[in-house]
């Protein structure tokens, strides 16, 4: 049995997500059914995470297993069959233990916000009609940096066994269009980044003071916590993984 890597990247609009779920388009089913067509005696089609419903992937990891060999121009034909919003970069092989979901140790999530009312950006960026202070929301993010117990940014009931990450960054920084949020952690809860970012609206805004997330996170609550924000200004940006000399990429 031989265990294979894709790189791969999706336009999330149209997609409830990554992970299969009855009665809905997800990227993993899309991608399950046209392997199915090159590798038929494929095993399951491993994720390195889930995305919410419309949320994007510049960089995202899956592997498989299959007993035979690849067939020729296999990315050739995988990605002549698949819609033009999902893309496979690459497909190689890896050591039976690397694991798409657990042996990644950090990820990185960007969240895009643009100011001016812009129809072309609005697939991938959110439009804000309000000014964001962004120095009071990056002393916010400062605060809540290392490992903590992330509860108040988590959808309640999910099935993991605590609700701890390390978060190694998070800042906002000024862009041509607007601004971007980049947030780094060795793994992140269902709904986190959208629920962080909600929350910082509130303190971009002045409705909150900048100690307000430290408040959030403390309260181990997500009703302490502002509304998610919209899906689709969320990319998720690169896997690290070491065993790909800790860039994510061979």
């Amino acid at each position: 049995m031989s265990r294979y890597f894709l790189h791969l990247a999706f336009d999330g609009s149209q997609y409830c997500g990554w992970q299969i779920q009855p009665k809905v388009s997800t990227v993993q089913e899309t991608i399950e059914r046209v392997l199915s067509l090159f590798v038929p005696d494929h095993r399951g089609v491993m994720g390195c995470g889930r995305t919410d419903t419309g949320v994007h992937a510049r960089s995202f990891y899956a592997h498989f297993e299959t007993e035979g060999e690849l067939p020729p121009e296999f990315l050739y034909k995988m990605n002549a069959v698949l819609p033009r919003d999902i893309a496979i970069y690459d497909c190689f092989a890896v050591a039976p233990d690397v694991h798409a979901r657990f042996s990644a140790t950090r990820r990185r999530y960007t969240y895009h916000v643009h100011f001016r009312k812009n129809p072309f950006l609005n697939a991938f960026s959110v439009f804000h009609r309000f000014d964001l202070d962004i120095d009071a929301m990056n002393e916010s993010c400062a605060s809540i940096l290392g490992n903590r117990d992330f509860s108040s940014f988590s959808k309640s009931q999910t099935q993991v066994k605590h609700n701890f990450c390390e978060l190694f960054r998070a800042d906002w920084q000024i862009n041509s269009e607007g601004m971007v949020f980049t947030v780094e952690a060795n793994r992140f809860l269902r709904n986190m980044v959208r629920a962080m970012v909600g929350t910082l609206f509130l303190i971009g805004e002045g409705k909150e003071a900048p100690t307000h997330m430290k408040s959030v996170l403390d309260a181990l609550d997500r009703g302490a916590a502002g509304k998610s924000a919209y899906p689709q200004g969320l990319f998720l940006d690169e896997i690290i993984y070491p065993q790909f000399n800790g860039t994510g990429n061979r």
